[in-house]
Formats: C-alpha cells, sequence, structure tokens
C-alpha cells in the first residue's frame, strides 16, 4: 500500500470519526435542550449568571478573612483560588481563539439560545472557571461540606449552558478538564515553588 493510499484512507477514517463524535454531540444538545423543562430556564439562568461572582468572590472573600484574622495561610489560599481562576481563564481563552469553534445555535438554527453565549463556543468558560473555582477550593479546604456543595454548584452551572443551548456536550467536557486540570496544576506548582524556597507548602490536608 502506498503512503498516499494510507494517508487518504486514515484522513476518511478521521473525517468518519469526526462526523460520528458531531452528531451524538448535537443529538445530547438537542435533547437536552429542546426537551427541557422551559419552567425551570430561570433557575439555569440563574446558576450560570453565578459563575463569574463566585469565581472571583470566592478568593477575593478568602483573602479578605486572612486579613481580618491575620491569618498568612487563609491569605495564601485566597491567593491560591484566585490564580487557579485565572489561569483557567487565559488557557480557555487560548483554546477559543486557537479553535474557533461556532456557537451551536449559530450552526444549528433550531437551538433555542436562552442566555448570553458571545464569542467562540470550545471550550466553555463558564464550566472551566467553576470547575476551577470547585477545585482549588477542594484542594484549599478539604472538607465534605466544602467539596459537595462546591462540585455541585459547578455540575449546576455546566449543565445549564447545555440547557441554556449555548454550548454544546463537548464544550462542557472540556471546561471541565480545562478547569480541573489548571486549578490542580496551580497547586502543584504553587507546591514547587514553596519547596524551592524551603518553605512549609500551606496545603498539607488539614485546614
Amino acid at each position: 500500500m502506498t503512503l498516499k493510499k494510507l494517508s487518504s484512507i486514515l484522513i476518511c477514517f478521521l473525517f468518519i470519526n469526526s462526523s460520528y463524535a458531531q452528531n451524538i454531540d448535537i443529538n445530547i444538545l438537542k435533547d437536552i435542550n429542546l426537551g427541557r423543562d422551559r419552567s425551570l430556564d430561570g433557575t439555569f439562568q440563574f446558576f450560570s449568571d453565578s459563575a463569574a461572582p463566585v469565581g472571583i468572590g470566592a478568593p477575593v472573600v478568602i483573602y479578605v478573612i486572612g486579613i481580618i484574622n491575620k491569618d498568612t495561610t487563609i491569605k495564601q489560599k485566597g491567593l491560591f483560588i484566585g490564580e487557579a481562576f485565572l489561569a483557567s481563564s487565559i488557557v480557555t481563552t487560548a483554546i477559543k481563539i486557537g479553535v474557533k469553534r461556532e456557537r451551536p445555535f449559530k450552526t444549528y438554527p433550531e437551538i433555542d439560545d436562552n442566555a448570553t453565549g458571545g464569542g467562540y463556543s470550545f471550550p466553555s468558560g463558564h464550566t472551566s472557571s467553576v470547575f476551577s473555582t470547585a477545585t482549588s477550593l477542594s484542594i484549599a479546604f478539604p472538607k465534605w461540606y466544602v467539596i459537595a456543595p462546591s462540585f455541585a454548584w459547578a455540575i449546576a452551572v455546566a449543565y445549564s449552558r447545555m440547557d441554556l443551548g449555548v454550548h454544546y456536550p463537548s464544550d462542557v467536557l472540556g471546561g471541565i478538564i480545562v478547569g480541573s486540570g489548571t486549578a490542580y496544576l496551580s497547586y502543584k506548582l504553587n507546591k514547587w515553588i514553596n519547596k524551592k524556597s524551603e518553605k512549609k507548602y500551606i496545603f498539607d490536608g488539614t485546614n
């Protein structure tokens, strides 16, 4: 078999799989968006709108509490959560610009767009930010009463982006990976920097 024929087969294989994946993506979105309970639109819009205020507010509040209590550890945890949120936003923006995927309601007019969704679609910025916040909060404060509500909120926001018709399921999955991944990498980077400077790292599994 010549290299040219092998390349042609590979391209066809990738195209078929890509088309199949896209069909699954839009079919799941249609089931969620077109089959939704419209009486819950306001609730999901509320969750969707909470992403930025909570993502920005959480590290600020934690840092201020550290200042009030003169607690350096709490201040460092607030900074870490803020760094993770910022890193997630930067990575998400860079991927959006690189991939340039159109919003589902632009490609499929039948999708009912019920929320603001400017710019490109992949990955979901709301999802990456909330999962960054939930993951970093869980690392900084590893208690069930922090972890459970943090991820319940993050999942609600992620689902809302599909329910409201502004993101594909794969956009949301990408946002989960980017958000959780940047938070974890921020944690590891902070740990490495502190180790290099011979300081005791603030996250030792306790508060």
